[in-house]
């Protein structure tokens, strides 16, 4: 007996020749649960449903891949899989953990939670928590008071160092940013905010002492393939609110001198993509990206 279609926008089927970009790439910017599954297998039967429920409840904090073994033996192999059901964890585009078995509820909610996963809904709770404050208003620096306060008040609360982490790095103090992110415990370390907030501090790091705008702009129109300039260009305009012309550098670069600095372009490319919040447009930008490289 087959398993029933897709239950919710979370969950998927995942193919080898579309494994790369729903999968690889798309775990850069939300962790991907791949559950390797065949008709056949009786534990599968009872695993795949509460996977899939838990992907309904989560909503987008992960994503489930569901991979049928018998049609996609290339991905089977890929992963090495010995026995059914295997489930993996896949976030920043490496595999981060799994496990093997029909697991029941409890345990698969303690690894989800393990790797920094929780409901969307759990985030959003006015319950009175540092979490549910007010902060439409809130300046970068009330931020940060406000999470060291309640860091101080519940030193177990770990996420609370990942928001203070992000608050820093708003406020522009790079490597106090960089101190927290790295303090972070295991469960964390790859959480979708941890990922994106380790590229938006490579970034960063490249502007450190780097021309202004105006200068690097002038140094691009005085030599084409000043690819220092291209490259610092691309990381100022992406930071100031112009990602598309910021992403055209980099493809630039790419398509003209590929192995700058050891790829850096690529490289570049993929830390915005995990940045950017506009799906569409990195969309664009990873098929212009992939039409060059591959």
């Amino acid at each position: 007996m087959s398993r029933a279609p897709t239950r919710s926008e979370h969950v998927f089927d995942a193919t080898t020749a579309a494994f790369e970009t729903d999968v690889i790439q798309a775990s850069l910017e939300t962790p991907v649960l791949v559950d390797l599954w065949a008709e056949w297998c009786e534990p599968c039967k009872s695993l795949g449903p509460v996977l899939e429920k838990l992907a309904a409840e989560y909503n987008g904090a992960f994503r489930l891949a569901k991979i049928d073994v018998d049609a996609e033996q290339q991905l089977a192999a890929m992963f090495g899989v010995r026995s059914i059901p295997t489930v993996i964890l896949i976030s920043g585009g490496q595999v981060v953990d799994g496990f093997a078995g029909a697991l029941p509820e409890g345990q698969i909610r303690e690894f989800l939670t393990k790797r920094g996963l929780v409901p969307v809904e759990a985030s959003n709770d006015a319950d009175g928590s540092a979490d549910a404050a007010d902060t439409s208003t809130e300046t970068a620096e009330d931020a940060i008071n406000r999470l060291q306060q309640a860091i101080a008040a519940e030193p177990d609360r770990a996420e609370l160092k990942l928001d203070l982490a992000l608050a820093l790095l708003r406020a522009g103090s790079v490597e106090a940013a960089q101190a927290e992110l790295d303090a972070l415990p295991a469960n964390l370390a790859t959480d979708t905010r941890a990922v994106r907030l380790r590229s938006q501090l490579e970034l960063a790091r490249a502007l450190a002492g780097a021309p202004s705008l105006g200068e690097l702009r002038a140094r691009v129109q005085a030599d084409d393939a000043d690819w220092e300039a291209r490259d610092l260009l691309g990381v100022r305009l992406l930071i100031e609110g112009e990602a598309a012309a910021g992403l055209d550098q980099f493809l630039d670069v790419l398509k003209r001198q590929r192995e700058w600095n050891d790829g850096q372009a690529k490289k570049r490319l993929l830390a915005a993509f995990v940045t950017l919040d506009d799906p569409v447009l990195v969309s664009q930008y990873r098929r212009k990206m992939a039409s060059l490289v591959f």
